[in-house]
């Protein structure tokens, strides 16, 4: 052993205290060899897995339990026939916790249903199912009788022409699939190296656009989803933004008495300012040049000039 904790997981090691004179590690520990398992082994009771040998429906809440699933069942014996031991198996049902019981019936090779569930009886038809009828047991005893079986001849020989047909369809069938072998194999290998071609190509393609997985074919429904997607742009922020604004300001104008004079004038020359910049950026920017107050003439300076002082003396 590799580990203490691995020598204790499978009871090889063995403490100090111990000696063989206590006889094994399990009396020596004072517990069972099957552990867990064996709780209820002095009632003659031990726990083991068990597998539902059909269909059920719990008698509990009335849902089915399938054919093959595995409950922790306790065994224990509650009978005989002749030699044979009758078993009987209790577990709880996982929907509902329901107590089921089944036991063995030797004489009819098959498990019963005691209490807590009733077994579904599944009921076909020969002919829509496509199969043949199997002999019943008893049949097949009496067959074993050299005059039944001469009375029953004729029947038995109808019965066989009348399945001839199906197994005749299916031997056919059968023939067809197999008959070329080649052809089956090399349309098979076609269709594989199809799809590992088409798959080479996706993976590219996925490459390409900078992705690190496989980007699977278009379809329809892809394409209706996408076009079902709508991405937010500057100008739906620009229109939301200027509707909240809209929204905002008053719906009545403002009127003329209501804004003092003074408010007003700077109103005025504030909006004639921004117009006289906005000229001459697009007078600068076009190449052109728009002479400032400053670089104004000498006689035009002394024009302004005489008129400002006849209106002083006006």
């Amino acid at each position: 052993m590799s580990t203490l904790s691995a020598a204790r997981a499978d009871n090889f090691y063995y403490p100090p205290e111990w000696t063989p004179d206590q006889g094994s590690l399990n009396k020596f520990q004072g517990q069972h060899p099957l552990r867990e398992r064996a709780k209820k082994i002095g009632e003659g009771i031990l726990i083991i897995r068990f597998e539902m040998p059909y269909n059920i429906w719990c008698g509990g809440c009335n849902s089915m339990i399938g054919k093959g699933v595995r409950f922790n069942a306790e065994k224990k014996q509650v009978g005989n026939y002749y030699s044979t031991k009758i078993w009987s198996f209790a577990m709880k049902a996982p929907c509902c916790k329901q107590e089921i019981v089944i036991q063995t019936d030797p004489q009819n090779c098959e498990y019963v249903i005691t209490s807590g569930a009733q077994k579904k009886v599944e009921e076909y038809d020969v002919e829509d199912a496509e199969t043949m009828e199997l002999t019943a047991e008893e049949e097949k005893g009496k067959l074993a009788d050299p005059f039944y079986r001469l009375e029953h001849q004729e029947v038995d020989l109808q019965k066989k022409k009348a399945a001839e047909p199906l197994l005749v369809r299916l031997q056919r069938v059968s023939d067809a699939r197999h008959a070329d072998d080649y052809s089956l194999n090399k349309a098979l290998r076609a269709q594989i190296r199809g799809h590992r071609k088409r798959v080479a190509e996706e993976e590219a393609a996925s490459r390409k656009l900078g992705l690190g997985i496989r980007l699977l074919p278009k379809s329809e429904e892809d394409t209706t989803a996408a076009s079902h997607v709508k991405f937010k742009t500057k100008f739906d922020k620009n229109r939301k933004d200027k509707r909240a604004l809209i929204r905002a300001s008053s719906i009545f104008p403002e009127s003329s008495y209501s804004v003092p004079s003074s408010s007003k004038r700077r109103l005025e020359l504030e909006a004639k300012r921004r117009k006289i910049c906005a000229g001459s950026a697009s007078s600068l920017l076009r190449g052109g040049f728009k002479a400032s107050s400053l670089s104004k003439t000498p006689s035009s300076a002394n024009k302004f000039k005489s008129s400002t002082l006849s209106v002083r003396k006006v």
